[in-house]
């Protein structure tokens, strides 16, 4: 076969391996799981505020947690605190988080998609979303509650 021919024939099977479809590679569930993010449920809250997803485990059971918690615009929480440390990483958008019993939106500080937050246990802080959907990943260890703090203007 001349060398003409053979280039031609090789860069015909390598255009047609490209333009083939990528064939599916299983993986063992035992050992990894990968949720796309189409699959990911988001249930909204009774309020209408936020959504949340739960990747991993429970917060309100023993154990270590993963949820995600997707804040529609102009919504936040109002003062409260929970009875374990929470991590956080700002997936979008900018979440904007305050501390203290007194809800005042307008002294909280931006955290911009990338960053990482910490909410330490038995401390009052609020937080949410202003002008755009933001979606935070929250961990922890469980059971964790929730509470109240804040105190009237």
């Amino acid at each position: 076969m001349n060398h003409s021919v053979c280039a031609v024939t090789i860069a015909a099977v390598t255009m047609l391996a490209w333009a083939a479809p990528a064939a599916r590679a299983d993986i063992d569930p035992k050992a990894v799981q990968v949720v796309p993010p189409a699959k990911i449920k988001w249930v909204p809250n009774a309020q209408g505020t936020a959504e949340t997803a739960l990747l991993f485990g429970d917060p309100d059971k023993p154990g270590p947690y993963v949820m995600r918690i997707k804040w529609l615009p102009g919504n936040m929480s109002r003062p409260h605190m929970h009875t374990t440390d929470r991590f956080f990483v700002v997936i979008s958008g900018t979440w904007w988080v305050g501390a203290g019993t007194r809800f005042d939106p307008d002294s909280t500080v931006p955290a911009p998609a990338g960053s990482f937050v910490i909410h330490y246990s038995n401390q009052a802080h609020f937080d949410g979303a202003k002008d755009e959907e933001t979606i935070i990943q929250v961990w922890g260890t469980g059971p964790m509650k929730t509470e109240s703090a804040e105190q009237p203007r």
